[in-house]
């Protein structure tokens, strides 16, 4: 099946999608974006990325194309011409085309593009072994809570990681931890589970926020607080949390062994819960 794509108002073959290179995505990283899974055909927690994006897009002054309905209609739409099943969806917003000047232009109309690609079942081998991350310092901007597509820093830091044989980069800055350049981040720290709060410094992740609505209905102990660098690598466990990833267990950080070197219990348990709750939502 040849890739659906919606672009400005129409549903074409992905590779016949294109955008002027005036556009000030292109041009200047101009835009917004979100990543929704789909799972049997359905979009995820649709009101929570609907409820960011419009964040985003206000925090940029960017004005947003279409109201809620209009959004599940396009993106309802475009999951079933691509096949349904278990899916991710790109959604990205541009301020539009105009000539090339930092000032926002008064006239320019905002782009949208969305495409659509299957999503591959989690790796049975993260559930035995884990994966690994590195701490790196957290180079990127000051609002990190808009999810914008300039992601120069984000792309620099993961491949920091990669480069040094890690699946993730952790991020810290002035001596706290942010989160992943990929990613949020949780530590089990004596039973509690710890994450750090919401703020300019890091991605409100729909992921994150499920975990903690599913450790408050299992009566998990959880707080929102700062994560310091000496807390992260005393935890007895760290998690790395995405829409499309879910709930990765690290279970080696900087080369070193996390609690016992294995996915730990508490991420088991969750691990659980989560995929016991996407079931329901496919029932």
């Amino acid at each position: 099946m040849t890739p659906v794509a919606y672009l400005d108002g129409r549903f074409l073959p992905l590779d016949e999608a294109h955008v002027p290179v005036l556009d000030r995505g292109f041009l200047l990283g101009d835009g917004v974006y979100e990543v929704i899974p789909v799972y049997h055909g359905r979009l995820f927690r649709l009101h929570a990325h609907l409820a960011r994006l419009e964040y985003s897009l206000a925090e940029t002054r960017i004005a947003n194309p279409h109201d809620r309905d209009g959004w599940r209609e396009i993106l309802e739409e475009l999951v079933r011409r691509n096949g349904g099943g278990d899916r991710s969806v790109y959604l990205q917003i541009t301020r539009g085309v105009a000539a090339r000047d930092h000032a926002f232009p008064p006239e320019a109309r905002p782009t949208v593009f969305v495409m659509s690609h299957p999503l591959p079942p989690p790796d049975p081998e993260i559930a035995r072994r884990g994966v690994s991350a590195v701490v790196v310092e957290d180079i990127r901007w000051a609002r990190c809570d808009i999810k914008s597509i300039s992601l120069l820093g984000n792309v620099l830091l993961r491949q920091a990681a990669i480069d040094r044989g890690a699946q993730e980069a952790i991020l810290l800055r002035d001596g706290e931890i942010t989160e992943g350049a990929a990613s949020n981040v949780f530590i089990v720290e004596d039973g509690r589970l710890i994450t750090p709060p919401k703020g300019p410094r890091l991605l409100p992740g729909i992921t994150r926020d499920l975990v903690l609505e599913l450790a408050e209905r299992h009566h998990i102990p959880h707080h929102e607080r700062p994560i310091s660098e000496a807390a992260l690598r005393r935890a007895d466990e760290i998690w790395l949390t995405s829409s499309t990833k879910e709930i990765l267990p690290v279970t080696r950080l900087d080369g070193e062994r996390v609690g016992k070197g294995e996915p730990g219990p508490q991420w088991r348990r969750m691990h659980t819960l989560y995929q016991d709750f996407k079931a329901r939502l496919a029932a």
